[in-house]
Formats: structure tokens, sequence, C-alpha cells
């Protein structure tokens, strides 16, 4: 008798550990999904994240560098977002936004008037300044608009002509449709055209190698990618940096645009909020562009 009353005392203590136990296992689950403020972790943060799709991007090579890392800090925070990013030219940007052919357009400068009329809806993510470049040996460290438009037009063509070495000018360009390139001819060109004997190059970065590699070569480049391999001159006795583009003592300056269709949504908008936020515009500070914030 009295062993079975303690059969039975002990099978209730048992039944009520067991029942502790599942509780306690059940408490410490919930606890792993949360902290002690009751912060969501990171796996339910990414189960609630109801963005999915895929954004493409395609247009300019200035503002390609800066979209890739955007884009790659924005997929971690969507992971089942996919953003696509591709060059081509400020041009073709412009006309794959107005075509659908992506979904953000991107351009490394002003829209013309006839591509205003398209009503593309315009975000500004940063600001850039174009930059004059010589070889770090050139003896120069300053032109004006008016000798720059020059050399370009084909008018001056011995560095000795404005005060530099006897020895002809190399004049380095980017290609029609570049962003850069219309944006150096609006501000500097006053509609003269380009000299066909010019060096074409397709890239901000080509054009840097081939003045980095030539004493007498003259280029220009986005200011974000002058590194000491090549020297920035200053114009009108003003230099190229960030602070005298924010005040627009610096003439040479352009915007860097996101075009999208005037009525954006879900994913895209979601994107072009992150890249307006406090974030967004860090990483375009920390990739070498001026913030628009």
């Amino acid at each position: 008798m009295q062993s079975s009353k303690i059969r039975r005392i002990s099978s209730l203590l048992l039944m009520g550990f067991l029942l502790l136990a599942v509780g306690f296992a059940g408490g410490c689950g919930q606890a792993s999904e949360q902290d002690e403020a009751g912060t969501p972790s990171e796996q339910q943060v990414q189960e609630a994240d109801k963005l999915s799709g895929t954004i493409t991007i395609a247009g300019s090579t200035s503002v390609q560098p800066f979209s890739e890392v955007l884009a790659e800090e924005f997929m971690k925070k969507h992971p089942q977002v996919q953003v696509n990013v591709q060059g081509g030219g400020s041009s073709q940007g412009v006309q794959a936004a107005i075509s659908g052919a992506a979904d953000i357009g991107s351009a490394s400068r002003d829209l013309k008037d006839e591509e205003k009329a398209e009503n593309l809806l315009e975000t500004k993510l940063a600001l850039d300044g174009v930059a004059i470049v010589a070889h770090p040996s050139n003896k120069l460290n300053e032109l004006t608009m008016e000798d720059v438009e020059n050399i370009y037009i084909g008018n001056i063509s011995n560095w000795k002509d404005i005060g530099g070495e006897d020895a002809k000018i190399t004049v380095v360009c980017r290609e029609d449709g570049s962003g850069t390139r219309g944006a150096f001819e609006d501000i500097v060109m006053n509609k003269e055209e380009i000299s066909d004997k010019v060096i074409i190059q397709n890239s901000n970065g080509a054009v840097r190698t081939t003045v980095a590699g030539d004493k007498n070569a003259i280029g220009f480049i986005s200011l974000a990618i002058v590194n000491d391999e090549v020297k920035a001159l200053d114009i009108e006795g003003v230099a190229a940096s960030v602070e005298n583009i924010k005040s627009g003592s610096y003439k040479i300056s352009r915007p860097f645009l996101y075009l999208t269709k005037t009525q954006t949504e879900g994913i895209v908008k979601a994107y072009l909020d992150f890249v307006l936020s406090d974030e967004g515009q860090a990483i375009v500070s920390e990739e070498g562009a001026i913030t628009v914030k």
C-alpha cells in the first residue's frame, strides 16, 4: 500500500517536472526570437519583409559604381530583392527609363529639353564635379574656362601657348552619350564642337589612365575618381573640391540622377527612399560623391 502511494507521488512529481521542462523550453525558444527589450531577431525581420522582386538600373557609367554599392546594401536589408546594375551611358539611361527597359535609368547630367518633355521623375542622389586633369609633372596648376574650351576646339595645341612647356597637348575626351562629356560640353564648350582629333575613351577610368601615362595629356573626369596619378587643375582660380562644388564657386559640376516613371511604388520606391536616407547618403559620401542632404 505504502509502496503504491510512493509510486503515485513519484509519477506526479515526474509529470510536474516534465511540464516545467516543456514550459522552460518554450520560454527559451521565444526568448531566442526576441531580446530582452522585445526587439525582433534578424530572422523575424527577414520573414516579415514583404519586399521581393527585381530592379534593373541602367545608364551612366559615372553613377554605376555608386549604384552597385547602394544596391548591395539594399539587398542585404531585403534578401528577396535582386538589384541588377548596368552601364551604357547617360543617354541610354534616359531612354531605358522612357521605354521601360529599365526600372531606373541613371544619368550624370541635367536632362535635355526634349528628355524633360517625357515627364520622367528625377531623383537627385548626389552631386559631382568634373575635374580638368593633367599629368602630375605638368608645371601648370590653373587654367581658365576659355583655355579649356580652346584646347578642346583645337585652337590651342601647345602647352607653351598658355604658359606651359613647349610640347604638343594630348587631348583626351569621353565618347558621345557620356554624361561626363555632356556636362563638360554644356558648361565649358559654349555650343562649340569638340575637335575630331581628340583621343576618345569610353570611361572616366580610361581617361584617367591615359592622362596618367602621358605627361603632355589633358582630360576631364569625375571628381570622385581623381587620385594621385593625375592632377586636378584649378579653374578660374577655384579648386575642384567638395566645398567649392556645394557653394557653387567651382562651375564645372553636375548632378547624379535616377530617372523613373512619374509614379513609383513597391520595391523601386523603397530603393529610392533608401538612397535618400541618412544611410544611403552616407554610402554616397564614402564612395566619393557629394551628398544632396
